[in-house]
């Protein structure tokens, strides 16, 4: 068991952790809120759409679980509008959230773990509506689905997708029903797991001839790598960061 030190006399959190969050680069006080309603399985929804209505972590975070290399993109072919969502749900007494792994097929993302998403089409409207059809879709899950705020968007060369990450909540767990013509199976996790340090590591990958030094979080024997970690790593900042 790690030793643990007191947050205000409060919340405990491993030194482990602390040190985790320090390397981030980013405000060294962890908002009691947070991890007050994480312990509980709550999610705070005021104090989420304020966050992501306010500053974000950006580029600076994404490039934190950013691959060496990460393919270079077209430069005569414009991105590809889509979308993805962040969904949160209570998990016992803590926060869920949910991946899927991708069917093998041909193409750049084929077998990857990520979040449910994907283009955006004319009936959608906006790219909200697109994270949330797309969950659906996926996910085959119902029910209220509560949009808390959008994310930096991220280019992604190989795919030429532009993708703007989505948080959303639901307030139980979801029964999952994946669509087996796009989704092998879902994943789920906590943010608690997440903000483990150990489960953000690094490879060295083969990539089209090169080394590649990849970083990624591992859930359940599942590597969480490239965009999906990329947009991640900017969530669990904000998670942790002052309102």
């Amino acid at each position: 068991m790690h030793n643990t030190v007191g947050l205000m006399g409060r919340t405990m959190l491993s030194r482990k952790t602390i040190r985790y969050f320090c390397c981030l680069e980013i405000p060294t006080q962890i908002p009691i809120f947070f991890i007050q309603n994480l312990m509980k399985g709550g999610v705070n929804i005021k104090q989420w759409k304020e966050m992501l209505s306010g500053h974000l972590p950006g580029r600076e975070a994404q490039r934190q679980m950013a691959p060496d290399y990460r393919g270079e993109a077209d430069p005569s072919a414009y991105p590809v509008p889509a979308a993805v969502l962040i969904l949160l749900y209570p998990s016992g007494e803590r926060t869920g959230l949910v991946f899927i792994k991708r069917n093998e097929y041909d193409g750049p993302h084929s077998a990857q773990v990520s979040f449910p998403g994907g283009a955006w089409e004319k009936g959608d409207g906006s790219l909200a509506n697109t994270a949330v059809r797309e969950a659906r879709e996926e996910l085959g899950v119902d029910g209220e689905i509560v949009l808390l705020g959008q994310m930096t968007d991220l280019d992604i060369p190989v795919s030429n997708f532009r993708v703007t990450p989505f948080v959303a909540h639901t307030p139980e767990r979801p029964v999952f029903r994946p669509d087996p013509s796009e989704v092998q199976y879902v994943i789920e996790s906590t943010v608690e797991a997440l903000l483990d340090p150990s489960a953000r590591q690094t490879e060295t990958w083969d990539f089209r001839e090169m080394q590649v030094d990849v970083p990624f979080y591992e859930v359940n024997g599942e590597k969480i790598w490239g965009a999906t970690a990329m947009m991640l790593c900017e969530f669990l900042q904000l998670a942790i960061s002052v309102v």
